[in-house]
């Protein structure tokens, strides 16, 4: 099984891209989803314990999180050491499901997919791209999205022309959905020739068994 990792920055299209794998039948994690599972179950305590006051009724307030964190960014580091292990967790049990219903490729959408050393799981990287002018437009129309947030946010993800470098695949989403739809698919393909050339298995074992 070929593993991908799907990323991009924020506002640049990834779950546009996502929904394309999915429409083929391809599965895919992703993990704000799986972020946003881990805030209503097992990581609220802990983030409770670290950013106290930051959870209501034994789930995470991510408004209230997401003020404590711009008045100190170095929590960042305390809130990605207890989620993160929590996601690869998930990562892997999708994987091995994946894997048993015998599926040839499988997608994890990842944001931070190179910040985080995740890439080094991953057997391709797809990096879903658009100009920086697209990016701010697309998410300050977001509700409660303001510049400083974003700004924030931007920070903290690896610029997208380092990305764009060291993607294995590029979906340029600047243009109509239909042209990105097109991208994917094109991808896909190529995907699929490549699962076709390689032993599934032990694609999958390399990576992620015992991991």
């Amino acid at each position: 099984m070929i593993i991908v990792g799907l990323t991009g920055s924020i506002g640049m299209g990834k779950s546009t891209a996502a929904t394309r794998f999915r429409h083929h039948g391809i599965p895919v994690c992703d993990a704000d989803a799986e972020v946003h599972k881990l805030y209503a179950g097992k990581a609220a305590p802990l983030i409770e314990e670290a950013f106290p006051g930051t959870t209501v009724d034994g789930v995470v307030d991510r408004q209230k999180l997401g003020a404590e964190l711009l008045k100190d960014p170095g929590g960042f580091k305390t809130l990605e050491a207890i989620v993160h292990p929590l996601v690869r967790e998930a990562e892997r049990k999708f994987l091995q499901d994946a894997q048993t219903a015998g599926h040839q490729i499988a997608v994890l959408e990842i944001p931070l997919l190179f910040e985080t050393g995740a890439d080094a799981l991953v057997d391709k990287t797809v990096v879903v791209s658009a100009g920086p002018d697209e990016q701010s437009r697309r998410v300050l129309e977001r509700p409660g999205m303001t510049v400083e947030k974003l700004e924030s946010i931007i920070a903290r993800q690896q610029p997208d022309d380092q990305k764009r470098a060291k993607a294995d695949f590029l979906v340029d989403s600047s243009g109509p959905v239909t042209d990105s739809a097109a991208q994917v698919d094109d991808i896909l393909m190529q995907l699929k020739d490549a699962a076709n050339q390689c032993d599934q298995a032990q694609a999958y074992h390399r990576h992620w068994s015992g991991a």
